[in-house]
């Protein structure tokens, strides 16, 4: 849209101008710069009042935006995403002159809350809606009767999620209800961000960063979608992977086993990727090229024909676009109801539709696009408009199994191979099937490193530790005990490891028998479920050993789990009440106090999905 000089209030050179200007500006940059013409407007009131000796009569809200340069940033993170734009945010505050504090909700005092002027949140969403582990303390108490009235106070919330779950963002929706129910002011909207973040996030911090800014002090030229880089640090990261070439693919199990564990070594070489044990590796891996035959077989659609496969207009032929651009093995709700809007099948309408949410449900279990496209075709749009609505492809994080320091420029990897049958089709998982069945020594993998300060060593390498980890969940205690042993670490260390079968599955079993015979590792414990009669698993060792395991703990030894979230994360939680209560002949409220406590010390760490 251009710009005319006879219905605007600027001269030709000013239109002029504007027009150049307006096309190459981002939506971030047009967020931005009407808030800065906002401010602009506020700053010239609050002089005029001010002049006249009445800034009494100045109303509150404005007198706080126009003098508050304080802004308190937390952040509630499993993973390492939320945290890492929470500190990419206060980066690009303190550039525009803002004094900020970023810190986890863990380590963040809930009785300062009422200090606070201005408040950003970031946080995940965890499994059924639950927020993160170190957000816990902080929802509970705002949650509680102790929360304080905030009518003083300005806040924003970015919250991440995935909408393949049914809870999608839900602790972030549940922060931003609460802060304006306790009296807060939002100073820019709510924004959910799907696993493909990096976009939403930008407009997100632009804009938190318009409504907080004064027209006299903010640079115009601040840009908040750049990865903020120190000094020494890689050009690589989540938005620019380093192509990592695979040194090393083997088969962990043994032959017969039900299981297929893939150990990869990839190289970093040349790419100043570095990591810490507890850090996770973001692999963007490709479709089955079966499944997009398939898929194009079934929708008709030439596949070398060109589609827009981002914002910024970049295009790549239809199969190149459903191999490597946009996940097609995942339905969610947000994508059938944009289907819908695109189909004439009215079938998929009344699927969609209110009131059928327990069937949607049902439908999206399990299946992918492939079942869509045959259960509601034909499709009568183009090949273009159908990409438009799918989900970019995700990336993939697994925790790190090696130490840098052991294994320079090299990063490995524990990936268990996932295929399962569901409605009459045989279906793979996206990765762990390409690293399985496809991926070669000298091939090659996007990657990037996904910090994770949630998850992490004592900082004092004489602390004991104890490491829960069945199945792939062993992955990141195998970076543990390199570390350990690299740096000359004297603290004891106890391994709870359980899998199916001894023979077939215990995975990397002659480096722990090593570790344990040259005294890095003190104790281990391990329960095969299907070589007994009865199911034995690693909370059944737990409480087998539960004075010893109580005795460490009560000496200062920090906990860890790793793995499934739903089952064994959780039954070891109520198994370490459970050890509490008995050991420390506490109550429950005692127990879980106790339990709740380590947590707050950084003694009890989970790395579970």
């Amino acid at each position: 849209m251009q710009l005319q000089v006879m219905n605007s209030p600027f001269n030709q050179e000013q239109a002029d101008l504007l027009n150049r200007l307006l096309p190459t500006l981002t939506e971030s940059q047009k967020i931005w710069l009407s808030g800065y013409i906002a401010a602009s407007q506020t700053v010239s009131a609050v002089a005029e009042i001010t002049q006249g000796n009445q800034v009494s009569e100045l109303p509150a809200a404005t007198t706080a935006q126009t003098i508050s340069k304080e802004v308190t940033i937390l952040f509630g993170s499993q993973t390492g995403n939320a945290q890492s734009l929470a500190n990419k945010a206060g980066k690009t505050l303190e550039e525009s002159g803002f004094k900020v504090t970023v810190s986890s909700m863990n380590d963040f005092k809930p009785n300062n809350l009422k200090k606070v002027k201005n408040l950003l949140i970031l946080v995940s969403t965890h499994g059924e809606g639950d927020p993160p582990d170190n957000a816990l303390s902080f929802h509970e108490f705002l949650h509680g009767r102790r929360a304080p009235k905030l009518e003083d106070l300005r806040f924003s919330v970015l919250s991440l999620g995935d909408s393949s779950y049914e809870f999608f963002c839900q602790t972030g929706k549940e922060f931003d209800e609460k802060l304006e129910e306790l009296g807060g002011t939002r100073l820019y909207p709510r924004v959910d961000c799907d696993l493909d973040f990096d976009e939403p996030a930008a407009e997100w911090i632009g804009g938190v960063l318009s409504n907080l800014s004064d027209a006299q002090e903010v640079s115009l030229t601040t840009s908040v979608n750049a990865d903020t880089q120190q000094v020494g640090e890689s050009t690589y990261s989540r938005t620019n992977p380093f192509r990592a070439e695979v040194l090393e693919n083997l088969n962990l199990n043994g032959r017969g086993s039900n299981k297929e564990t893939r150990h990869i070594e990839l190289s970093l070489e040349g790419s100043g990727l570095t990591y810490e044990p507890g850090d996770s590796l973001g692999i963007y891996p490709e479709n089955d090229p079966e499944l997009v035959d398939l898929l194009l077989s079934e929708l008709k659609w030439n596949p070398e024909e060109k589609v827009k496969v981002n914002k910024q207009g970049d295009v790549r032929s239809l199969k190149e676009a459903l191999t490597t651009q946009f996940e097609i093995t995942v339905l969610t709700k947000p994508f059938l109801q944009k289907a819908a809007e695109l189909s004439s099948n009215e079938k998929l309408k009344e699927l969609v539709s209110s009131g059928n949410e327990e069937q949607l449900k049902s439908y999206l279990d399990g299946r992918d696009l492939l079942d869509l496209v045959r259960d509601f075709g034909p499709w009568n749009v183009s090949a273009e408009e159908f990409v438009a609505i799918l989900r970019k492809m995700p990336a993939r994080l697994y925790s790190i199994a090696s130490s840098i320091q052991a294994n320079p420029e090299e990063v490995h990897l524990t990936i268990g191979a996932v295929r399962y049958g569901a409605h009459g089709r045989e279906r793979k998982g996206v990765c762990s099937i390409l690293c399985a069945e496809r991926l070669q020594p000298g091939d090659t993998l996007p990657v990037f490193i996904q910090h994770n300060q949630n998850f992490k060593l004592p900082e004092d390498p004489s602390t004991p530790i104890i490491m829960v980890g069945p199945g792939t969940g062993i992955a990141p205690f195998r970076s543990f005990m390199q570390e350990r042993e690299e740096i000359g670490a004297d603290g004891k260390a106890w391994l709870f490891f359980g899998d199916q079968h001894f023979v077939t599955d215990f995975l990397y079993q002659t480096e722990w028998q090593k570790w344990v015979k040259d005294g890095v590792l003190t104790k281990m414990d391990v329960a095969f479920s299907r070589d007994t009669e009865s199911k034995v698993y690693v909370q059944h060792r737990m409480l087998e050993h539960s004075k010893e395991l109580f005795d460490w703990i009560q000496a200062g030894a920090a906990f860890y789990v790793c793995g499934d979230e739903k089952h064994m994360a959780h039954d070891v939680h109520q198994t370490l009440i459970e050890i509490f209560e008995k050991e420390g002949r506490m109550t429950r409220e005692e127990a879980e106090a106790y339990l709740a406590d380590m947590q707050q010390q950084k003694r009890y760490q989970r790395d579970v999905y």
